[in-house]
């Protein structure tokens, strides 16, 4: 990334290399201990998280690699990136209520990751069918299928 792009422009791109550099230069500024824009620090924050992607992110290697669902595959940068968004809903709740299935989740849970993690089940089953049916997110079905969770029924 050039001088002054930083996360921010490319968490926001389209542009799949920009995106995942932003991953790449939040980690290698933290790990540096330069300082970091405020949405830099929130995808530090979720690689901190997840010290399984520590090496891959320290390497450029991945920036061109393809992670296919349908081999098993576990697209790192995806799943930072539900990570973040799932904390930017609890952050202004948003859909309103969100932050207490949130808590809820946590408590009935071993804690926010594990929650942030059932709550990207949802998340990215309402994005998907959001996709495919080419309407907009159902908040509803999405924080119906969330009060299930916190209920503990499937």
């Amino acid at each position: 990334m050039a001088d002054g792009e930083t996360g921010r422009e490319g968490l926001f791109s389209t542009d799949r290399g920009r995106l995942r550099q932003a991953y790449h230069e939040a980690w290698r500024k933290r790990r540096q201990g330069e300082p970091l824009e405020p949405l830099e620090g929130l995808i530090a924050a979720v690689v901190e998280d997840h010290p399984e992607y520590h090496a891959m992110l320290a390497g450029a290697d991945a920036l061109e690699r393809e992670f296919p669902a349908e081999l098993g595959a576990v697209n790192p940068y995806l799943h930072m990136g539900l990570h973040l968004a799932v904390r930017e809903q609890v952050a202004i709740d948003r859909p309103l209520g969100v932050r207490s299935r949130y808590q809820g989740l946590g408590a009935r849970l071993r804690g926010p990751h594990e929650a942030e993690h059932a709550m990207m089940d949802c998340l990215a089953a309402g994005l998907w069918e959001s996709q495919r049916y080419r309407r907009p997110p159902d908040e509803a079905a999405y924080l119906e299928c969330l009060e299930r969770l916190v209920r503990g029924v499937s």
